[in-house]
């Protein structure tokens, strides 16, 4: 594919400074990060790499700062032509070795047409994602397996098919469960999905299993065609702790045909800082797209880890930005879930968006089938505009949910 010469990446860092170093120390990002120097560069050999440089396309000043400095956004942008259709070669030119220089924060990142189609997106998207797993019109229901690791098969099975009895839509692992001791990854599909149908016979309604892919990263591929095979209902990877490449590899080999839920683990250590780091939204809205997640988990707004509003509204317009050349991604804000949360949800979200408790299910009074029946109970409320106390008169699961945590604080 051929890349337009005059198409740039352009990315927008956050400093504080003196106001009369700012342009200096723009244009010094702008070499620094593309082709090194000037000064040590021979006529025609400065020619050859002029076509190749970073350039300065805006300074502005946010806000006053301590010390006589200023807080200011730096806008530079880099040459289409620099890049490979990799996120090591996108991240290391905009932020390698500038993200060790000091306080600095990578804020914006403005990624060309051209260059976006060279990484391939969600492969399922929103709408493939309701058509694999049978719902239309309301979020999805997540629930995620807590207390896993050290547990026999069995006793595993017994999780999942209590959950599934809640009639939720996809049971998830943790994203910490790595040990294969007493239950491969394969095996647990099989198990689960047999228990799957099984419950179903009961229910009307198939849950499907986020196994969690994990071992080293040569034989993750092999792994997921397998778990694919198997009848994994989602690939759950870290992508921060495994890397945005290695998504993309998965989310491009047609034999791995599920879906891909991007866990955010590890990526605090990227954004968790005001001043340093990577724009939370960058990292789990825009890049896990760009990657391949289908559905990408992040921080709610709710519990006692949190991204914010403004953070939030970020990341949400990065998943659902319908003038990108990807697919959409469905958002799952997890952490501080309970039913009685689900008209703020909706209020904040919409309807495209994933349900994704544990605790809110796990620590229901009545146990974790009728944790996942408070919150289709609440959901089914909400869709028909009933409250949660009148729906909550013929569903004793739901009123014992808001008995315990109460309705939306």
């Amino acid at each position: 594919m051929t890349l337009l010469q005059n198409e740039s990446v352009h990315a927008t860092y956050r400093v504080r400074d003196k106001e009369q170093q700012l342009q200096k120390r723009a244009e010094g990002i702008a070499i620094g990060l593309t082709i090194g120097t000037w000064t040590e560069l021979p006529q025609a050999r400065l020619k050859q790499v002029s076509a190749h440089c970073g350039q300065v396309e805006g300074i502005h000043v946010v806000s006053e700062a301590e010390d006589g400095q200023v807080v200011a956004d730096i806008t530079v942008s880099y040459p289409v032509a620099n890049f490979d259709a990799t996120f090591a070669a996108l991240l290391t030119t905009v932020f390698g070795k500038l993200s060790m220089d000091g306080e600095i924060r990578l804020v914006g990142l403005k990624i060309p047409t051209s260059l976006q189609k060279r990484f391939p997106g969600p492969k399922f998207g929103v709408a493939g994602c309701r058509e694999r797993y049978g719902v239309q019109s309301r979020p999805l229901v997540m629930s995620i397996f807590k207390a896993c690791i050290g547990l026999r098969l069995p006793e595993l099975v017994g999780q999942f098919e209590a959950q599934s009895l809640g009639g939720v839509d996809l049971v998830k692992d943790d994203e910490i469960f790595f040990t294969e001791q007493y239950a491969t990854p394969e095996e647990r599909v099989v198990a689960y999905r047999d228990t799957a149908r099984a419950v179903a016979e009961q229910t009307g309604r198939i849950t499907h299993y986020a196994v969690n892919l994990t071992g080293p990263v040569h034989r993750l591929l092999d792994r997921a065609r397998r778990l694919s095979e198997l009848g994994a209902g989602a690939l759950l990877v870290n992508v921060v702790a495994y890397g945005f490449d290695v998504v993309a590899d998965l989310a491009r080999d047609p034999d791995v045909h599920v879906p891909i839920l991007a866990h955010p683990a590890v990526s605090g250590a990227m954004y968790g800082g005001d001043t340093y780091g990577i724009e939370a939204d960058i990292v789990l809205g825009q890049l896990a797209r760009m990657a391949g997640a289908d559905m990408a988990i992040f921080p709610s707004m709710y519990g006692s880890v949190t991204l914010g509003r403004r953070a939030t509204d970020n990341l949400l317009h990065h998943l659902r930005d319908e003038t990108s050349v990807h697919k959409t991604s469905l958002p799952a804000p997890s952490a501080g879930i309970y039913p009685g949360l689900v008209p703020q949800l909706y209020e904040d979200f919409g309807d495209d968006f994933i349900v994704n408790a544990g605790g809110g299910i796990h620590g229901h009074p009545q146990g974790a089938a009728a944790g996942g029946k408070a919150f289709v109970a609440a959901i089914e409320a909400v869709g028909h505009g009933m409250s949660l106390e009148q729906a909550a008169l013929s569903s004793e699961p739901l009123a014992a949910a808001l008995k315990k945590w109460g309705p939306t604080k």
